[in-house]
């Protein structure tokens, strides 16, 4: 047991208490007796103190040359890199993912930073003839404003920077408001801002509950943007308050992912892929392999396979380098996969392996779930329809090319989508056809790049795209027109008869 960490508010370059002076725990989910870190329970007073500081720097930091602006960036990326790994063991604490993978999100959060400081120099408009005479036509990229950032706790690190950073450089000023369940994280994020020398009121912070901090933000009259991450639940109604109050808004919400796997495919490469894809981050991706669609000729042979190679996953603390599944987030996550658990077996699925809480030795005190695997599963059923967000992959049995592409396409959402076959003209069949923002031939559902466009279709988002794509979310267009000519010309009349 250490000592909890006191995390605070950033606002206007100031570290502060929340005005109410209340505060709220985050616990080690692994050892949920372990309190990781108190933060500031914060109200409608700490989000209007947040938002004028930002209102306040955001007359100045637009001015800044988006160059500069982007030096700034990069050296928080060289901050990261040089506490990358004090970074991933507080994550893994905090929210539980494996070392590794802690270290893969502080790493994210690295390349999204260079990646971001190269864009200062690219924020290309265009250059376009005029139909008039002596007449000069352009496009210039412009800041929004204030931009409220909401962020979940899965990549505490990694998806903060996804919007902080291409917010900055394009010039607004942000406000992140992250998950009660990684405060610390946040916090530790935030110092390396503030070390990084960003002039105050540029980047704030400000902790506390989704429905209270969160939903003033959203709400309040002097925010331009909000960039929200996490349900489509929460989403919808983040996406109805901005559009009631005329303000920008980014939504990247969930999934319900497919790996395809084809009688043709390579089978151990598949395997990889599925259990990468379904387990990884204990199934808590957006992106996570929540259905394996295989044909059936290699059906029985291939669930075999992943049966087996599950079965060797070790459950265990993030922090132990031995473990392979790390617990689920808290208390409520757990809950909610176990129901669906339930339902899956109400519905007529074969639990092949797992389908319980893992309670035994020092895994009671945490959030622990067997990695599970749902047989005999149609796609009508609601565990192949909905979002369960934890270490469950169902597996669904189809006899064509064309009917795996139509029932992977059979969602409410689009985030990523996988297929392995060693097909050429079925691998661009499936680039084409398939509805999703993501798709990987020969590889697993997660695994998103910086520099590619971020995001999906249908519920699972609204059009916009992060990381690569994030420079149209945090710009606005404004057409430009220079007259030389000395007199007043009228487009579309005076060059017409």
């Amino acid at each position: 047991m250490t000592i909890p960490l006191t995390c605070q508010n950033y606002i206007a370059g100031e570290w502060l208490s929340a005005v109410s002076a209340e505060t709220l725990p985050s616990s080690n989910p692994a050892n949920s007796r372990e309190i990781v870190a108190t933060f500031p329970r914060s109200a409608t007073a700490d989000v209007d103190a947040a938002i004028a500081a930002a209102r306040q720097a955001y007359r100045t930091w637009r001015l800044v040359p988006a160059p500069a602006r982007a030096e700034y960036i990069f050296r928080v990326g060289e901050l990261l890199l040089q506490h990358k790994e004090e970074l991933a063991q507080l994550m893994s604490r905090e929210m539980g993912k494996p070392l590794a993978e802690a270290r893969g999100d502080v790493q994210e959060g690295i390349d999204c930073a260079y990646y971001s400081a190269g864009e200062g120099r690219r924020l290309f408009g265009q250059t376009t003839p005029s139909e008039m005479p002596n007449k000069f036509a352009m496009t210039m990229r412009m800041p929004i404003g204030v931009c409220a950032l909401i962020t979940p706790w899965n990549f505490p690190v990694a998806i903060p920077c996804w919007k902080a950073m291409p917010a900055l450089v394009c010039g607004n000023t942000v406000i992140l408001k992250p998950s009660e369940d990684t405060p610390a994280c946040a916090t530790k994020l935030i110092e390396i801002f503030h070390a990084a020398g960003l002039p105050k009121g540029v980047v704030n912070l400000v902790h506390g509950l989704g429905e209270e901090a969160g939903k003033a933000l959203v709400e309040h009259s002097n925010v331009d943007l909000v960039s929200f991450t996490g349900s489509s639940e929460t989403g919808a109604f983040v996406g109805a308050t901005c559009g009631r109050t005329h303000k920008r808004v980014c939504l990247e919400m969930g999934g319900k992912n497919a790996q395809i796997v084809m009688e043709d495919a390579d089978l151990e490469l598949a395997l990889e892929g599925a259990v990468w894809g379904a387990f990884g981050t204990s199934g808590q991706r957006c992106t996570a392999t929540s259905r394996l669609i295989l044909h059936r000729d290699i059906k029985e042979k291939f669930t075999h396979m992943l049966k087996e190679r599950t079965g060797k996953l070790r459950l265990g603390a993030g922090t132990d380098p031995n473990t392979d599944v790390g617990p689920l987030v808290n208390a409520s996550q757990l809950e909610r996969v176990s129901r669906y658990v339930e339902i899956g077996r109400e519905e007529g699925a074969k639990v092949l392996l797992g389908g319980a809480v893992a309670s035994e030795g020092d895994l009671q005190h945490g959030f622990f779930f067997h990695p599970t695997i749902l047989d005999d599963v149609t796609p009508q059923m609601r565990v192949a329809r909905e979002e369960i967000f934890g270490p469950v992959v169902v597996l669904i049995e189809v006899g064509s090319f064309e009917e795996a592409i139509a029932i992977l396409n059979d969602t409410p959402f689009g985030l990523s989508s996988s297929i392995y076959t060693r097909d050429v003209s079925r691998a661009f069949a499936a680039m084409r056809d398939i509805e999703a923002g993501i798709t990987y031939i020969n590889g697993p559902t997660i695994g998103a790049e910086v520099h590619l466009p971020f995001g999906g279709v249908k519920q699972t988002g609204n059009g916009h795209r992060e990381a690569g794509g994030a420079i149209d979310v945090f710009t606005e267009w404004k057409a430009v027109y220079v007259d030389f000519s000395g007199s007043l010309q009228r487009a579309q009349i005076d060059n017409r008869e």
